[in-house]
């Protein structure tokens, strides 16, 4: 009897769970729906909770240390205070709200490389070790990220990595305590001032703010160190705009070219973050999906598929 209650607390015969998503593709502020499907072991089980959470790999700084961790940015209770029965089967539906400033994972159908998603099941069994289940999702651009990026394959940047940071972002109305960085080359035109440039999203409901870091290359008569642009716009707004024009105007200024591409909008030096994106020719607001298609294209399904399994192995 002792041995089958150690065995118990171990988690051996409890119930176990499985999470059914109705779609693991989802973009920002949608909701994720399913049912988290629970199967009674070979005894009764007291189940406290049943919750579900977001969770993505970020980047933490330490000292003069940089290290990865699994961060959970979003939590639902969707089940609380439940008796399952040896053998019995369960079905919870849920609803679960992505939040806007959600990482992006996949644009125009590309696995973004650096990047991994998972929503957690986990299962609070009194008396128990917590089962749990994690289950891969697939975050995709709103129309408004999608119609800036867009403009960066136009205008031939090349997509190099994603990640996600720890830290905050001076002057946008951040919310998580992360941000993702999407890193691309220039175009040609601009690598002998240009090394790299990265773009950040953080959107609210009713505004998107594009934060760019430029990494300029040093010189003989002139410093190299980053450039920061920072551009906020409604969606709709976003959607508008030409955005091949901004940011080549914006190029221009940070490679330190005159530029004869005039166009209303604030990209300033910006202390406090990093934000940078150039362009190498203007094109106007129809740009074809096809476009940024070629600059997240290329990338290996197999080294994405291998990176989301060590994600979850590690958790």
């Amino acid at each position: 009897m002792v041995f089958k209650r150690m065995l118990r607390a171990f988690g051996v015969g409890g119930p176990s769970v499985d999470t059914v998503l109705t779609n693991p593709n989802v973009r920002p502020g949608e909701l994720l729906t399913g049912e988290v499907r629970i199967a009674g072991g070979d005894h009764p089980a007291d189940i406290d909770q049943v919750k579900l959470s977001l969770v993505t790999r970020v980047e933490v700084e330490s000292g003069d240390n940089e290290h990865n961790r699994n961060v959970e940015f979003a939590r639902v209770v969707v089940g609380q205070r439940i008796q399952v029965g040896p053998g019995q089967h369960l079905a919870l539906p849920f609803q679960f709200p992505v939040p806007l400033e959600t990482p992006l994972t996949v644009v125009h159908g590309q696995h973004l490389h650096g990047m991994t998603m998972g929503l957690r099941t986990e299962l609070e069994v009194r008396g128990a070790v917590d089962p749990g289940d994690l289950d891969p999702i697939a975050v995709h651009p709103i129309r408004s990220q999608e119609h800036v990026l867009n403009a960066f394959g136009a205008l031939g940047f090349r997509f190099t990595r994603a990640d996600s940071e720890q830290g905050r972002i001076h002057g946008v109305p951040q919310q998580l305590p992360f941000y993702q960085e999407i890193e691309f080359l220039p175009p040609q035109q601009f690598l002998a001032k240009i090394s790299q440039i990265e773009l950040t999203f953080v959107t609210d409901p009713h505004h998107l703010y594009v934060v760019l870091e430029a990494d300029r290359r040093g010189g003989l008569f002139r410093a190299g160190g980053d450039t920061f642009g920072h551009f906020a716009m409604s969606h709709d707004e976003v959607i508008r705009t030409d955005w091949a024009a901004v940011l080549h105007q914006w190029m221009d200024q940070v490679a330190g070219r005159r530029s004869s591409h005039g166009h209303g909008m604030h990209g300033g030096h910006y202390p406090g973050h990093h934000g940078g994106h150039h362009g190498g020719g203007i094109g106007a607001g129809g740009i074809v999906a096809g476009a940024a298609a070629g600059v997240f294209g290329g990338m290996i399904v197999g080294e994405a598929l291998d990176e989301v399994g060590d994600f979850f192995e590690g958790d």
